[in-house]
């Protein structure tokens, strides 16, 4: 990453923060896990508490409340889902531009591994991580990693 790269990276960083995650059932729109927490910052280990019950969906839809002063010109997330440190499944969004000084909602729709391939909670928990690079083209603007928990 050069020297331009860098000074965008961290100019972007400064004004980016994460307000809210919302996670839905895709299919009913029931929303089953909410959290106002800044979840963009990187220094931390995060931890969700989630539903079991998560587990058995067909589809579940993200929502990320996020604000930003700079403008993105392609913002775009890539997120790998790790048990015990080892990529389970890896996804990748763009959502586009962005204009500067905005609040946005992001929806994305994620959709369940074949019920095959499911482990159980017990065996899940608290050994799932989801790894989230933000991005704005190939510039990092922060990476995020959150624990998951299942309740």
């Amino acid at each position: 990453m050069g020297t331009d790269d860098v000074a965008k990276s961290e100019k972007i960083r400064e004004g980016f923060q994460i307000n809210w995650l919302i996670l839905r059932d895709a299919d009913t729109g029931k929303i089953l896990w909410q959290e106002n927490k800044d979840f963009s910052c990187p220094d931390v280990e995060h931890e969700a508490r989630v539903p079991i019950k998560i587990l058995d969906l067909r589809a579940v839809s993200r929502e990320i409340n996020f604000s930003t002063v700079e403008a993105m010109e392609n913002f775009r997330l890539d997120q790998k889902v790790l048990f015990k440190g080892r990529i389970m499944e890896e996804w990748f969004f763009e959502m586009g531009w962005v204009s500067p000084n905005t609040t946005n909602t992001w929806q994305s729709t994620i959709e369940a591994a074949p019920e095959s391939q499911m482990m159980p909670a017990k065996v899940l928990n608290g050994n799932v991580t989801i790894e989230t690079s933000f991005f704005d083209g190939e510039t990092l603007i922060s990476k995020s990693v959150v624990r998951l928990y299942y309740i």
